[in-house]
């Protein structure tokens, strides 16, 4: 089962709010670049040019490696800390090697199978959950999951329960197995018969159709027959639209945490305890990862979405990386949720993009099965 349509390689852009100026380096900036990345990521720490030395595929003297750091950090892609530290890259260093230097390869058959494997006999319902604590266990980094939001999602089934005389459960069940309960309070007493009679009134409107294009059925409906409604089908007309009403929230999941603790840049446990806040409360980020669903979202995508430090919003996350996809419907761009990681700079890109990548192909395919 390939990766990627046609068997094309992952491609990585940035969020909708950066343009990353181009950088055009020369072959043995590129070599050197390459080098410093692939120490820093191994050794998460600054990387002197002795290691640099040392890691080069093709020789170079001390004093053309120095002189090619010089040129490297005046082009803003890398940094050192103090006078005697090593150089490590910066959030623009990453972005050009991401963007231009990276081969990003499809995901191995062998993984593939094992992530088939891993969601074969999960229920849909649990989907995302489950593509949560897998993204964690397989990139080591803090797997993350965004939930279509509720009015977005397709309904299969609709039932109502009498809780009182005067008070309804409706309950809404999605084509992806997701539960939308709500309690509505009648005006007036609802016998059983009635219900039963505005369950089937609703269930006729509701199958196939979203809250939103249930809500637009029913104001079509009530503004043409208005003068020839009966009651039931006036209390039908109210309770879905009351049904329809928007009380959803972003569900951002996060399965597990543990795999993150693992990166030495959170050993510090104020620093952890920091980032965890910021992933329960910061709307900032939750409204790019709405952004990142929503963008060309009636394309058929092969990208991810890369956010780094300032990007992402948040004082917490400014040493962190996003990486996302949408997956759902990539016709309906309001049907997409997005999944991904989200972990230190120094992250294995190479190893990273196509598991993030594959993940959100196996969702969908899950979720439309």
């Amino acid at each position: 089962m390939p990766g990627l349509p046609g068997g094309a390689k992952p491609k990585v852009h940035g969020s909708s709010s950066s343009q990353t100026p181009r950088t055009e380096l020369t072959e043995r900036q590129a070599r050197v670049f390459r080098a410093l990345i692939a120490a820093y990521v191994g050794q998460a720490g600054p990387v002197s040019s002795q290691t640099l030395a040392q890691l080069l595929p093709v020789p170079l003297s001390s004093a053309s490696i120095r002189n090619t750091l010089s040129e490297l950090h005046e082009a803003g892609l890398i940094h050192k800390s103090h006078a005697s530290a090593g150089r490590v890259p910066t959030e623009l260093g990453l972005r050009i090697f991401v963007d231009d230097l990276l081969e990003v390869g499809t995901l191995g058959p062998h993984q593939q199978r094992l992530l088939d494997r891993s969601l074969s006999g999960v229920d849909a319902a649990e989907t995302p959950r489950q593509a949560s604590q897998l993204l964690s266990e397989y990139t080591r980094q803090l797997g993350f999951v965004v939930a279509p939001r509720v009015e977005h999602q397709r309904l299969k089934a609709i039932h109502l329960v009498a809780i009182s005389s005067e008070r309804v459960l409706i309950v809404l069940v999605a084509e992806s197995g997701r539960i939308i309960e709500r309690i509505l309070d009648q005006p007036s007493p609802i016998s059983q018969r009635e219900l039963e009679q505005i369950g089937q009134l609703l269930s006729e409107r509701v199958v196939g159709r979203t809250l939103i294009g249930l809500r637009r059925i029913l104001e079509i409906e009530r503004d043409e027959l208005r003068g020839q409604a009966d009651e039931i089908l006036r209390r039908a007309w109210k309770l879905g639209f009351e049904a329809c009403e928007s009380q959803s929230e972003d569900d951002l999941i996060v399965a597990t945490r543990l795999a993150l603790l693992d990166q030495p840049e959170f050993a510090d446990p104020g620093r952890i305890r920091g980032l965890f806040t910021a992933l329960e409360t910061n709307q900032r980020l939750l409204d790019l990862l709405r952004q990142i669903a929503q963008a060309d979202g009636g394309e058929k995508r092969v990208g991810l979405s890369m956010s780094l430090g300032t990007q992402l919003g948040e004082p917490a996350l400014r040493d962190c990386v996003l990486m996302a996809v949408p997956y759902g419907r990539p016709a309906e761009p309001d049907a997409l949720g997005v999944l991904g990681v989200i972990g230190p700079q120094r992250m294995d890109y190479g190893r990273v993009i196509p598991l993030v990548h594959y993940c959100g192909e196996l969702v969908t395919r899950k979720l439309q099965a």
